[in-house]
């Protein structure tokens, strides 16, 4: 009986050491390559993310889908913010419906999205590093807006008004770097 006690407690701390391992998904380095076929070496950091070539920018990191309403509607609000904050904002995109690298730069020339889209199958690993990171379950639009130095400061599932993204850049923009 102590035997069995001492197994089953042996096995419960296992259990409880290889959970608290999963939950806690470690820094990840990996690539996504955009619709014009630029690479971006993205790391993963404790407060959020190093997108290499967009440091000192407040990154917009847009979950969306091709077929999604609120994505399509809000495609017009960003191309707008990307246009006018373009030194100081960068918005990326990424299609998460299915499309592949050829239909998603098709969709993003035929809509003129003026800022870095990304197919899924090209950015896998990052979305697979925020699905465990933000606990995003897949809705979409799915915004994670990043400061100046790159720690999430706000995670948004759903549609927001262009007023709210709007005061979103200037309020990020103040973080010094």
């Amino acid at each position: 009986m102590k035997k069995l006690l001492s197994t089953s407690l042996l096995l419960l701390s296992l259990l409880t050491y290889t959970q608290a391992a999963v939950n806690e998904t470690p820094l990840a380095e990996m690539t996504i390559t955009d619709i014009k076929g630029k690479t971006y070496d993205v790391k993963g950091t404790e407060q959020g993310l190093n997108i290499k070539g967009l440091e000192g920018k407040v990154i917009f990191l847009e979950f969306f889908g091709h077929k999604c309403p609120p994505c399509l509607e809000s495609i017009p609000h960003l191309i707008k913010l990307q246009k006018k904050h373009k030194n100081k904002l960068a918005i990326v995109s990424i299609e998460v419906q299915g499309y592949n690298h050829e239909q998603t730069k098709k969709f993003a020339k035929e809509k003129g999205m003026n800022y870095i889209v990304v197919a899924e199958e090209k950015a896998s690993e990052l979305v697979n590093y925020i699905q465990q990171r933000a606990q995003w379950r897949g809705s979409i639009p799915f915004l994670v807006a990043l400061d100046t130095k790159g720690d999430v400061q706000f995670v948004q599932a759903g549609m927001l008004p262009e007023a709210s993204l709007e005061e979103l850049i200037t309020q990020l923009s103040k973080t010094t770097k």
